[in-house]
C-alpha cells in the first residue's frame, strides 16, 4: 500500500531551495526547478511559516532532480546541501529545533548527540504531524529513524538514497559533538524498508 502524499510547509521547501542554492548556485538551482516542475520557486522562495507548500511527491522529484543534473557526483552535492539546510536551522529555526540557550557543553557527548537528533525529529513533527520520526539507543549507539522519509517517496532503488539526511544529521552531530562521526545510511524506505535509518558511527580522528 503506497504512503499517503501528505504535505510540506513552507518553511522547510524555503530551508531546501535557499541551501540547493547555496551549495549549486543560483543557475543550477533553477535547473532542478524547471526539471522537477516546480519552476513557481525560481525568483521567489517560499516565505519562512508553517502554511502547507508543497507535496511530498513534488519535493521527491527536487531530490531525484539534483541526482539527475550531478550523476556520479550527485551523492557529494545532496551531503553538502545536507550539511548547509542544518546550518540554515540553526541560524533561522533555532528555537523550532529546541537549542536556544541549551548548555550543551555540559553533557557528555552521546547525550548531546542524542539530544540534538531528538530537536531534528521534533521540529519536523511540529511543522507537519504525519511525520513519523525517532530516535533509537541500542547500547552504545544512536539511530536516527524515520518512517515518513520525502525523499523516498514513490521511489525505489537497490541501494539507500537519503544522501541529503546523512548530510544534515552529520551536520547536526557534528555541531552538538564538536567532531565528525560517520553516518550509515543501514535501512531505506526506497529499498522496501520498513523506515530510513541513519546511524550514529565512530568519530572520525
Amino acid at each position: 500500500m503506497p504512503r499517503p502524499d501528505s504535505v510540506i510547509v513552507n518553511g522547510i521547501v524555503r530551508q531546501a531551495l535557499v541551501s540547493a542554492e547555496e551549495v549549486m548556485g543560483v543557475n543550477g538551482l533553477h535547473a532542478v526547478l524547471r526539471a522537477s516542475g516546480l519552476e513557481r520557486y525560481i525568483g521567489k522562495l517560499p516565505p519562512n511559516d508553517v502554511t502547507p507548500a508543497i507535496k511530498t511527491s513534488d519535493y521527491a522529484r527536487l531530490i531525484q532532480a539534483i541526482e539527475d543534473f550531478y550523476g556520479r557526483g550527485a551523492k557529494g552535492i545532496l551531503r553538502r546541501i545536507g550539511r548547509a539546510s542544518f546550518q540554515y536551522g540553526m541560524r533561522e529555526q533555532a528555537a523550532l529545533l529546541g537549542v536556544a540557550g541549551v548548555a550543551l557543553k555540559l553533557l557528555p557527548e552521546k547525550q548531546r548527540i542524542k539530544f540534538i537528533l531528538n530537536g531534528m525529529a521534533n521540529a519536523l513533527k511540529k511543522s507537519n504531524p504525519e511525520v513519523d520520526a525517532w530516535v533509537e539507543e541500542q547500547g552504545d549507539s544512536l539511530a536516527y529513524i524515520e518512517r515518513t522519509c520525502a525523499i523516498c517517496w514513490g521511489r525505489q532503488s537497490e541501494q539507500p538514497i537519503c544522501s541529503l539526511y546523512i548530510g544534515s544529521i552529520g551536520e547536526a552531530v557534528h555541531w552538538a559533538a564538536g567532531v565528525e562521526h560517520e553516518i550509515i545510511e543501514t535501512h531505506c524506505l526506497a529499498k522496501g524498508d520498513e523506515y530510513c535509518r541513519f546511524e550514529v558511527g565512530v568519530a572520525k580522528s
